[in-house]
């Protein structure tokens, strides 16, 4: 009998989309309407914060009375209006920037990918900072490149291992991630690390890619953007309107390239291949970046109260301890490594109805972690917290 033939699915998708026992049951317990604690949360539409809907959409709606979307001359790096509005977001922090050096686009997601094409051929690497975020695992994939993990350490906050990133370091690496602040950890990248990277980065030929979404979020420090000072590699730093201005749903974000001409002759090439970003929102963008700090306020407002309710219920009990954290909306706890993880997750969630992530998903090493998120609203997350408290001390 005849083979039938196999349909042409590529391999680079072929992901074990098996869901864990944990997400199983999360899935089952929302379908049923019970009472959670969720200590996951990530999208801030979605945790109380006061959106002023006719201050948001009125750089949409201003678009009837001039309506300058409707005649499109596109433009690969975008519409100079919104690279400007860009522009002057890193002039507040201290960045020179001009215009010619941004390239907007729908997404960081999307702003990877062209990193990935514009650096990477097939199967070669990047090397990203762990603990880190999984998606990038998927976006890596998505385009032939091979994600290489180097690992940060934890003694009194949160370093850098030089000469372990220099280990992973072989003829197919082509640029070095970081994430700055680090999401989960919430540390930002100091000067002498940076130094110590960039000087990597020349060595090897490499470039540097910079994730700032985060940036805005120092809880008692201003981080400093690789956007600042000399660029004697060739680095491009990502940030975009879901984190900078609260607002995931409107898919704007920005590469800022610096130490490459050639690198910004290509990446033109690559943006007009796709011209993904439409021209309303492009508009709308110094808008939103101009009303960025309301919303901002109230973020970081939640953040520094999440932390200090942590710390008091943490005070009350010796079993449960955090991470310091710098930045970033989540916090990192230990606790007693005396079962696997994602069982410790599980357990919270059957029995005591709190939702947490394990270290495992952001690619923590060992036993013993736990990540919750501070944007949570405060009443929930101190009731999660003390549920969690109340777990490993026996109560």
């Amino acid at each position: 009998m005849k083979e039938a033939r196999r349909y042409p699915w590529s391999a680079r998708t072929e992901w074990d989309l098996t869901e864990t026992p944990w997400a199983q049951q999360l899935a089952r317990l929302r379908a049923a309407g019970a009472q959670l604690y969720d200590l996951t949360a990530s999208n801030p539409t979605r945790c109380g914060f006061t959106y002023d809907a006719a201050s948001i959409l009125a750089p949409l709606s201003d678009q009837v009375s001039d309506p300058g979307a409707l005649y499109y001359d596109p433009d690969p790096r975008g519409l100079r209006v919104a690279r400007e509005a860009v522009c002057r977001y890193y002039q507040d922090h201290g960045a020179p920037v001009e215009p010619e050096q941004i390239f907007l686009t729908t997404g960081t997601s999307e702003a990877y990918s062209f990193l990935f094409r514009l650096l990477c051929d097939p199967e070669d690497e990047v090397l990203t900072g762990q603990p880190g975020y999984p998606l990038f695992d998927f976006l890596a994939r998505l385009d032939d490149v091979g994600l290489i993990p180097y690992e940060l350490f934890y003694d009194h906050g949160w370093h850098l291992d030089l000469e372990a990133l220099r280990r992973r370091v072989t003829p197919r690496t082509r640029a070095i991630m970081l994430v700055n602040p680090n999401n989960p950890t919430g540390h930002f990248t100091g000067r002498a690390e940076r130094e110590a990277i960039e000087a990597l980065c020349r060595e090897h030929g490499l470039a540097l890619i910079v994730d700032e979404v985060f940036l805005d979020y120092g809880l008692n420090q201003r981080g400093a953007s690789f956007a600042t000072g000399s660029h004697t590699v060739p680095t491009f730093v990502l940030s975009g309107l879901s984190k900078v201005a609260g607002l995931p749903q409107m898919k704007a974000a920005w590469i800022a390239c610096f130490g490459a001409a050639e690198a910004m002759e290509r990446l033109e090439v690559i943006s007009d291949t796709f011209l993904s970003l439409s021209a309303p929102i492009q508009w709308a963008i110094p808008g939103w970046l101009s009303q960025r700090a309301t919303l901002q306020e109230q973020i970081k407002e939640r953040l520094k109260a999440n932390l200090v309710s942590l710390d008091a219920v943490l005070l009350r009990q010796n079993l449960v301890t955090r991470l310091a954290v710098e930045a970033g909306w989540y916090a990192v706890l230990r606790v007693p490594g005396v079962q696997p993880e994602e069982k410790m997750a599980l357990d919270l969630l059957l029995e005591r109805g709190v939702v947490v992530h394990s270290g495992g998903f952001f690619g923590f090493s060992g036993q013993g972690w736990l990540v919750v998120s501070l944007l949570t609203s405060l009443e929930e997350f101190r009731k999660g917290i003390e549920v969690i408290c109340e777990q490993f001390n026996g109560h």
